[in-house]
């Protein structure tokens, strides 16, 4: 097979702003003829990409912002799906014509990828193959934290931040087909509105702008005045409703687990609803605000 043809790309030439205004100068170019991965090692295949998943990480790699940091011009892209289309000779779970997803650790915005066997996963016939771009990272994140760190069980209560999300709804997902009691926390009527559809157990909406009451689990529970306290900003003078009243409205009994991609404020908050010996799982800091626990009580944190 011939490697020696282009392939279509997305390369990152300068760091800067990912989503650029009319005035600003983009800090990436689509190439319709980059040049395509030529070595294929013995235990890795090559795939042709259906799709690509956008993540949050993606985002600040284009800015200089995430840990990884690859040296420019690189191709972003952190999950893909696709079928696989060559395979090294070492390679035994997989065959030319599987459709798969991997994690690809960067290169995933292009036509084609090679990643070692073992970050991809053969899919079942009669899954989406486009769909399937977002399960490596996002659903991976979400179920290594709820199912194989936290190990969520049925009846337990779990505090999903940012849960309108990528990861926060996987984590809703995984989490009631665990059985679990879902308390999600989302900004905007339309998300609270996806999280319920979801099976979201009691939504709480903190959009500033939103009116509404107080509501039974179950329900959407959102702050009643404008400045929502519990997430800061101008005009938050405690005007509404702390974040911690309204989850322990949803959560009276208190949360088992927090699930936090956000951090910041929010983080704070929840930390007053966990219960005794209770479980948080940081995911990330989406808020841009590392936060710092000034007090300590017995539970188990984990990254």
């Amino acid at each position: 097979m011939s490697k020696q043809a282009g392939m279509k790309a997305l390369v990152v030439r300068q760091l800067g702003n990912p989503v650029p205004s009319p005035t600003e100068k983009r800090p990436y170019a689509v190439i319709a003829d980059h040049p395509t991965p030529q070595y294929l090692a013995p235990n890795a295949v090559r795939i042709k990409v259906a799709a690509s998943g956008l993540n949050f990480a993606d985002a600040l790699q284009v800015m200089g912002q995430y840990q990884v940091k690859p040296k420019l011009p690189f191709i972003p892209g952190s999950e893909v799906s696709g079928k696989v289309i060559e395979i090294g000779r070492d390679v035994r779970t997989l065959a030319v014509g599987d459709s798969v997803c991997a994690v690809t650790q960067g290169g995933g915005f292009a036509g084609e990828v090679v990643i070692k066997q073992g970050g991809v996963v053969k899919l079942p016939d009669n899954v989406d193959l486009v769909a399937a771009a977002g399960l490596p990272v996002i659903f991976g994140t979400a179920h290594l934290a709820i199912k194989e760190r936290a190990q969520v069980k049925a009846g337990q209560t779990v505090l999903i931040l940012g849960a309108a999300g990528g990861v926060g709804v996987a984590a809703v997902q995984i989490c009631k087909v665990l059985g679990a009691k879902v308390v999600a926390v989302a900004r905007g009527e339309s998300k609270a509105k996806l999280l319920t559809e979801l099976g979201a157990d009691a939504v709480i909406d903190t959009s500033a702008n939103h009116q509404g009451g107080g509501a039974a689990p179950g329900r959407q529970i959102a702050p009643e005045d404008e400045g929502y306290g519990a997430l800061g900003g101008p005009g938050a003078q405690n005007q509404g409703p702390a974040l911690r009243d309204l989850i322990k409205k949803a959560a009276p009994d208190g949360v088992d687990v927090i699930f936090d991609p956000v951090g910041g404020t929010p983080f704070a908050e929840a930390l007053k609803t966990l219960k005794w010996g209770g479980q948080i799982a940081i995911i990330g800091f989406a808020s841009g605000t590392i936060p710092k626990v000034c007090y300590v009580f017995p539970c188990q944190m984990f990254l």
